[in-house]
């Protein structure tokens, strides 16, 4: 085997690496974003989080509203995400041939998400605050050998932030705020590689009896992280006692990723790139290096004490996928660069909530939200099932002293029929996900 048709090297370039840093998104918000660092918010459908006093999550809503603290306040938020998603449809091999294999299963997970965050006020109008929590990320995993699998496997996205804020009041209606952001990013997806297919696309490896469509399956496996670095402005305007307003602003971070590629090659297929020096450093572990940027966010909010027992509140938040184009693989061996386009676009939420006081020791609240996709049906993948989707959260406070309260909160995610028709390795997927997702939090604050 002399040559390897520029095809087959790119496809071996793209496969299980191109959409594989794409980083998986269903979690609770659109695309990959995650919201779930403060249960108080998350029981009205996060409205208000740029504008509500008494929640230390601010230090990274929006830092400008620390100002109203008194004293000091700890934290502790704990979500749970229980993900379910389950694939309905069918596939066809590059000789249009049914695809083997099982739906995927339960393509979800149930993920932890907990957040830990703390505000200082001092005597002299300024507040101080620090927060860690997990701005964007995701776990899901499909059946082995299921339908899709040359499209994505397993998918596990961990983003974390620790914030740093401090905040100034200009008046006595009106404070500012600043944070800067210190981020770490880990990804590990993998996908299976169909190298009957590779072999197939070359005339000279074709009359092989395992070169056909899904004859020869492997594995790639890849692993990448970094370190960025952002900022947070915010600003909080109090024109009545009864009225909060809240603006921030989340800028983007960028991530330059460099990680490893491990490739699982059937042994008959080894043998035949051995073969020749042309493809012999084809489909060898190594190092791998790409650029990812997390989005800038734009959160409005506003909160008004309708009464002493009632507070409604509603935000508008703008995030800007539009940073996420495409991905470029690069590699430590000589081969070209692997491009995998999203062309992702801006989204919007919106959400509105309630929060009467019950007694001296019970708030309820409530909420619904409708969050915006960034995706497409055109880039539209297994990894990313995404859609439209709509947030109903219930919550409640128990204040057990002055000093010390508990929160809860259940949100209930419907997302509007996400479907995919994509092609890759010259394989097509395409169906209708079916799943929900449920998210469960409590979380604890203490004031000194």
């Amino acid at each position: 085997m002399a040559t390897t048709p520029r095809y087959t090297q790119n496809t071996v370039l793209a496969v299980g690496i191109a959409a594989a840093l794409a980083f998986a998104g269903q979690a609770n918000a659109a695309g990959f974003q995650l919201k779930e660092n403060s249960v108080k918010s998350q029981g009205s459908a996060f409205a208000g989080t740029a504008a509500k006093t008494g929640d230390s999550s601010v230090v990274t809503n929006n830092p400008a509203v620390m100002t109203q603290f008194t004293g000091t306040t700890v934290q502790a938020d704990l979500t749970v995400i229980d993900l379910n998603y389950e694939f309905q449809g069918s596939g066809t091999d590059a000789l249009g041939r049914p695809l083997t294999g099982s739906n995927g299963g339960n393509a979800g997970d149930v993920t932890p998400i907990p957040a830990l965050s703390v505000v200082h006020k001092l005597d002299n109008g300024v507040a101080l605050g620090a927060m860690i929590s997990a701005p964007f990320g995701l776990k899901t995993e499909y059946d082995a050998g299921w339908v899709g699998r040359y499209a994505a496997q397993t998918s596990d996205v961990k983003i974390v932030d620790l914030t740093l804020s401090g905040a100034i009041d200009i008046t006595d209606r009106f404070s500012v705020g600043l944070g800067v952001i210190a981020s770490r990013a880990d990804v590990t997806l993998s996908k299976a590689v169909d190298f009957g297919s590779l072999l197939f696309a070359n005339p000279q490896t074709r009359p092989l009896p395992f070169a056909r469509p899904q004859a020869a399956d492997g594995l790639a496996d890849v692993q990448g992280d970094d370190n960025g670095f952002g900022y947070i402005l915010g600003a909080n305007l109090r024109p009545t006692d009864n009225l909060s307003i809240g603006v921030s602003y989340r800028s983007e971070i960028d991530y330059e990723l460099e990680g490893t590629v491990d490739w699982t090659v059937p042994g008959n297929v080894q043998a035949v790139l051995a073969s020749s020096p042309t493809t012999r450093p084809l489909f060898q572990n190594g190092a791998v290096a790409a650029e990812l940027t997390t989005p800038s966010i734009l959160n409005v909010g506003a909160a008004w004490q309708v009464t002493d027992a009632l507070q409604l509140s509603a935000t508008y938040a703008r995030t800007d996928w539009s940073s996420l184009r495409e991905v470029r693989i690069q590699f430590d061996n000589p081969d070209p660069d692997s491009v995998e386009p999203f062309e992702w676009k801006d989204t919007y939420f919106a959400a509105v909530g309630a929060e009467f006081k019950l007694n001296d020791s019970w708030k309820l609240r409530g909420g619904v939200a409708y969050d915006e996709t960034p995706t497409s049906l055109e880039h539209r993948t297994p990894r990313l099932p995404d859609a439209n989707r709509i947030f109903y959260s219930v919550g409640a406070t128990w204040a057990m002293s002055d000093a010390f309260d508990v929160n809860f909160a259940y949100t209930h995610i419907a997302p509007r029929d996400p479907k995919i028709d994509t092609t890759s390795g010259g394989s097509r997927v395409a169906g209708n996900f079916d799943g929900d997702a449920n998210l469960f939090g409590v979380s604890a604050q203490y004031r000194f």
